[in-house]
């Protein structure tokens, strides 16, 4: 099984790498990131005054994972995803949905601490490597 990352599965590596260090041995080579997430990553990043130290655990985190680009197929089944939940009435962050779209379109499991903006996507597969 291969895993993408959230983003904030990123955020608490980059903050503790300890914590999350034997996963991301575990599932070496297997280790995905969209580039939403890196998008969302950097901005975190340039949005304080001093971001070397962010920059630098981003750079050490790009040579652990692979990066997938957003691209026409994640935005077909972003559509389609986005569709068929307005018409149930409900409504998932667009960053949020475009990672999850990657996640489809990949077979990807989405590894991620925020389960409730993902739980109502149809065929997502979650897990949460920050449970106890």
């Amino acid at each position: 099984m291969s895993f993408l990352l959230d983003t904030d599965i990123c955020s608490a590596h980059m903050r503790r790498p300890s914590s999350l260090a034997h996963r991301f041995m575990q599932h070496g080579g297997r280790l995905f990131l969209s580039t939403v997430s890196l998008a969302e990553l950097y901005s975190g990043a340039f949005g304080v005054p001093n971001p070397q130290r962010l920059l630098d655990g981003i750079s050490e985190l790009l040579a652990d994972v692979q990066v997938l680009d957003f691209e026409s197929s994640c935005a077909h089944q972003f559509g389609k995803v986005r569709g068929a939940l307005r018409q149930q009435g409900i409504v998932v962050p667009t960053a949020d949905l475009m990672i999850a779209a990657t996640a489809l379109v990949h077979d990807l499991t989405l590894v991620t601490h925020n389960t409730t903006d993902f739980r109502h996507i149809p065929g997502l597969r979650l897990d949460d490597w920050l449970l106890p």
